[in-house]
């Protein structure tokens, strides 16, 4: 009976040290999406720092969570389709930038057609510290400025947060950097609150679903250069993996318990993704600047 106690509670406490915990920081990301226009948009994301490494993404996704998850389940109990696109709000940004501890080396993931692309980079920022202060929001911040992708950029750092991290690709810093915006203000990150994660998982409720149907969650890490140039072809023509599949046959097929056909959907998914990649023509990162790394 003892050893019966021992071993459950050995398993236990394997059990609750396998789950981890997350610090989830709310960035409010403020932007201009087209150069030529002085109009802003805002967009809510997070950065989510775990014991070896920390993912930043577009919240918007993971706040559809349960909507996702939802549908998915009409779907497996009525066979009946559902158009999901039409339930949920596209992300403005669709990309997630990991940051391995300690290393800090970085992996900017995207996904290319039904797949999870990605490249490794060591990059490295030479800030400097400047001896202003000053409070953003309830925070006792501290400035620095460098200059990346194209860009000077100033950030405001806090060392009562211990997290040399940050939004985006941004770290570095002897604290976490609760504001950083370019000087013409294309981009600029806020932090807005935090909470604990517990049992986090680095999938959305979501991922997780559509996993069950096939579509791998596992990044395919390639070179930055081959995966810049695969980038550009899907937005180009983001169905060019399905177009030896589009026989008038096929386009012609009705959804499952719909009357939308495959060709009508996929026309539409089709308009859908270059509208996305459309309407941002400001990019972060400037090509050019970017060529000459």
């Amino acid at each position: 009976m003892k050893k019966i106690f021992t071993l459950v509670a050995v398993s236990v406490f394997f059990a609750l040290n396998a789950q981890q915990t997350a610090n989830r920081f709310f960035y409010e990301l403020t932007f201009k999406p087209k150069k030529d226009s002085a109009k802003l948009e805002k967009v809510m994301t997070v950065l989510d720092i775990s014991k070896d490494k920390s993912i930043y993404q577009d919240y918007t996704g993971i706040a559809q969570d349960s909507i996702i998850v939802a549908a998915v389940k009409k779907m497996e109990t009525s066979g009946v389709f559902v158009d999901i696109m039409k339930m949920v709000k596209m992300p403005k940004f669709a990309y997630k930038v990991t940051k391995a501890y300690p290393t800090m080396k970085e992996t900017y993931v995207d996904r290319i057609s039904n797949k999870y692309f990605g490249y490794e980079d060591d990059l490295k920022f030479n800030w400097n510290i400047l001896s202003t202060k000053e409070k953003v929001g309830e925070y006792n911040t501290q400035k620095a400025t460098t200059e990346y992708g194209g860009r000077k950029w100033t950030a405001w750092f806090s060392s009562d947060l211990p997290f040399a991290d940050g939004p985006y690709r941004f770290y570095g810093l002897p604290g976490l950097i609760v504001k950083v915006e370019d000087e013409g203000k294309n981009y600029s990150w806020e932090l807005k609150g935090n909470k604990k994660i517990e049992n986090y998982s680095e999938l959305t409720e979501g991922e997780k679903m559509l996993e069950k149907y096939g579509m791998s969650s596992a990044v395919n890490i390639i070179s930055k250069d081959k995966f810049e140039k695969s980038f550009d072809n899907f937005k180009a023509d983001p169905l060019a993996e399905a177009r030896p599949y589009m026989t008038p046959e096929n386009m012609s097929r009705k959804m499952p318990g719909s009357d939308v056909t495959m060709g009508e959907y996929l026309k539409n998914q089709e308009k859908m993704a270059k509208d996305f990649f459309n309407a941002n023509n400001n990019p972060i990162e400037i090509p050019a600047a970017k060529a000459k790394k």
